[in-house]
């Protein structure tokens, strides 16, 4: 038997800027010219090929951060147009944000509260209100666990005002509701984000008249097991608790619940009643998290 010696290779003291400048290049950002000149500058003055850019103004913090995520396989999705996510989706497309630093803290959290717990299901984003921000905080928070390595669904169960089709921009045409009524498969509606992202959506799909009677179907209960076997993380954006009582039911059948509420709109009544009547139901109250956007 031959044994093979192995010789690590250090990598070339400017492997690192060439993997960058080439991603900068191809992304439109800047030309082979302006690229080598910022080889130059970085060279001359120590500084990574990026801080050099900036130094020079070919490039704006936001270019390099893009290209960092690029080169560390942490993709950055699109905003707007025909292929992007809305606006409010900003851990999806600019992860370097300040307000994104807040969720991946709320994710730790999870993970230590929730994610290893044997009977984990499903995690409801519950509030009192319309307008509170629950589809914004289920968008970002499934975001962020994906971007953390976690095959993550998240599924638009508001059969009464859904959102999540239009922050990720897919196909609303076939979702959830064919799902409960049989009229579909779930590989036929569920739609992966990015391909280089963990992150799939199931949208609510054409709005039933009986969106409650749905959910009360043992189908419901099946399909949600179902999906928390095939996903590390199932998030659920629910209606508004204080409209119907679809929150409840969606809370107990995930099993948890995370309560957002919105400062200086929210009253400690209706958080009171809220957070007992989840509790009612045998959901498992997380934590509450404050909104102030």
């Amino acid at each position: 038997m031959t044994v093979s010696k192995v010789v690590n290779i250090p990598a070339r003291p400017d492997d690192h800027r060439r993997a960058i400048g080439s991603i900068l290049i191809d992304g439109g950002h800047l030309s082979p010219g302006d690229a080598d000149a910022v080889e130059r500058f970085a060279t001359e003055t120590g500084l990574r090929f990026g801080e050099a850019a900036v130094q020079l103004k070919l490039l704006s913090l936001k270019d390099v951060q893009s290209a960092l995520a690029q080169q560390f396989n942490y993709p950055v999705l699109l905003r707007g147009g025909e292929h992007g996510v809305a606006d409010d989706v900003v851990a999806a497309y600019d992860p370097q944000n300040d307000i994104v630093e807040p969720l991946r803290a709320l994710r730790s959290q999870l993970m230590l509260r929730w994610l290893h717990l044997p009977q984990r299901k499903a995690l409801a984003i519950t509030s009192p209100n319309r307008g509170d921000g629950r589809s914004w905080l289920a968008a970002n928070l499934a975001t962020v666990f994906a971007q953390g390595e976690n095959r993550t669904l998240l599924i638009d169960t508001d059969m009464r005002h859904p959102s999540q089709h239009r922050l990720f921009n897919v196909d609303n045409a076939i979702g959830l509701s064919a799902l409960l009524t049989g009229r579909a498969a779930g590989r036929d509606v569920i739609r992966r984000v990015h391909p280089s992202l963990r992150l799939y959506v199931l949208p609510a799909g054409i709005l039933p008249p009986n969106p409650q009677e749905l959910l009360v179907r043992p189908i419901f209960n099946e399909l949600l097991a179902r999906l928390s076997k095939m996903f590390e993380v199932v998030i659920l954006d629910t209606p508004a608790a204080m409209e119907t009582a679809d929150a409840q039911i969606l809370a107990a059948r995930a099993g948890a619940a995370v309560v957002l509420v919105r400062r200086n709109r929210t009253r400690v009544a209706q958080l009171t009643a809220m957070t007992a009547s989840l509790t009612d139901t045998g959901a498992s109250v997380i934590g509450t998290v404050a909104n102030d956007r």
